[in-house]
C-alpha cells in the first residue's frame, strides 16, 4: 500500500511539473512581441527625458519607449525599465539585460560596432550649464583652464577632449553628480545635450540657480539601441517611430516633457528614421 501511494504521489508531481512547462510557454517572441514583456534602458537621473522618482519613470524617453513598446505588442505595465548609464549601455545590450535603450542615446560609428539603431527620434545639441551667476563662460572657446564636468562613456566628454586642449576635464558615472559638483563649486560648468541641461535648469530646487548658455556646438541625434544586427526589430521600432510623428503623439510628447523647460526643438525635428542594416 505504501509503494502504491508513492507511485501516486510521484505520478502526480511528474504531471504537475509538466503543466507548469507548458504554462511557463506563452508563444512571445524576441523583442517582446505577442505580449511577453520587455526590458527597457532608460536613464534615472535626467529630468524630462529620463527621470525615476519612486516607482513612477517619466520623460521624453519614456514616453516614446512607452509607444515603441505598444507598438511592438508589450502593454504599459509589461515594460521593465533598466537604469542605464552612458559607460555601460553597449553592455547592457550585447549582454541581454535589455531588449531596448532610450537614453539620450547618440547615434555615432563608434557604437554602430558593437550595437545597432532603430531611429533617430529626436536631435539635440550639446551646450554648456553654468551657475547663474557666471558670466566667464560663454562657449567652448571660453573653457579654458576651467573644470568641466561630464559623464564617462558619453560622446559629450570626448568631444570636448578634442575640441578644447585646456580644459581640465572631470568625469563621474551619472550627470546627477555632476550637477551637484557644480551647485557645490566643485567644477565650473556641466557638458552634455542642451535637452537634459535644460530638465536640471528648470527643476524647482534648481531655479535661479543654474543657466543653459545657449551655444550648441554638436548635433545629437538620439537612436535606439538594440542587438547588432537585428533588422526585424530595427524596421519594426522605426515604423513605430513614424506612426508616433504621424498621429501627433511625438509632438504631445515633446511638448509635455521638455516645453517646461522653454526648451525649444531645433530644425531637423521631427527625424526621419534611417534606413536600417
Amino acid at each position: 500500500m505504501t509503494t502504491r501511494r508513492i507511485s501516486m504521489v510521484a505520478a502526480a508531481a511528474v504531471l504537475a511539473l509538466g503543466l507548469s512547462a507548458c504554462g511557463s510557454d506563452d508563444g512571445g517572441s524576441e523583442g517582446g512581441e505577442g505580449g511577453s514583456g520587455l526590458k527597457i534602458g532608460i536613464k534615472f537621473d535626467q529630468p524630462g527625458l529620463g527621470l525615476k522618482v519612486g516607482d513612477q519613470y517619466t520623460g521624453l524617453d519614456v514616453d516614446v519607449a512607452k509607444y515603441v513598446a505598444k507598438e511592438l505588442g508589450t502593454a504599459e505595465g509589461d515594460i521593465t525599465f533598466v537604469q542605464s548609464p552612458s559607460a555601460q549601455r553597449e553592455t547592457l545590450i550585447s549582454s541581454g539585460q535589455v531588449d531596448l535603450i532610450f537614453a539620450t542615446y547618440s547615434i555615432t560609428d563608434a557604437r554602430k560596432e558593437k550595437i545597432s539603431f532603430g531611429g533617430p527620434y529626436f536631435i539635440a545639441g550639446q551646450d554648456l550649464l553654468v551657475r547663474a551667476d557666471d558670466t566667464s563662460i560663454t562657449g567652448p572657446d571660453t573653457l579654458d583652464g576651467k573644470k568641466l564636468c561630464s559623464v564617462t562613456g558619453s560622446t559629450s566628454a570626448q568631444k570636448v577632449k578634442d575640441k578644447v586642449a585646456g580644459v581640465n576635464l572631470v568625469e563621474f558615472g551619472t550627470y546627477s553628480e555632476c550637477l551637484a559638483a557644480l551647485l557645490g563649486n566643485g567644477v565650473d560648468a556641466l557638458t552634455t545635450d542642451d535637452t537634459i541641461l535644460a530638465g536640471y535648469a528648470a527643476q524647482e530646487a534648481n531655479k535661479g540657480k543654474l543657466k543653459v548658455v545657449g551655444a550648441p556646438f554638436s548635433e545629437e541625434r538620439y537612436g535606439v539601441g538594440l542587438k547588432k544586427g537585428d533588422v526585424a526589430l530595427c524596421e519594426k521600432v522605426n515604423a513605430a517611430l513614424k506612426k508616433m510623428v504621424e498621429d501627433g503623439s511625438w509632438q504631445k510628447a515633446v511638448d509635455a516633457n521638455l516645453g517646461p523647460a522653454g526648451y525649444k526643438a531645433p530644425a531637423g525635428n521631427p527625424p526621419t528614421p534611417d534606413a536600417c542594416s
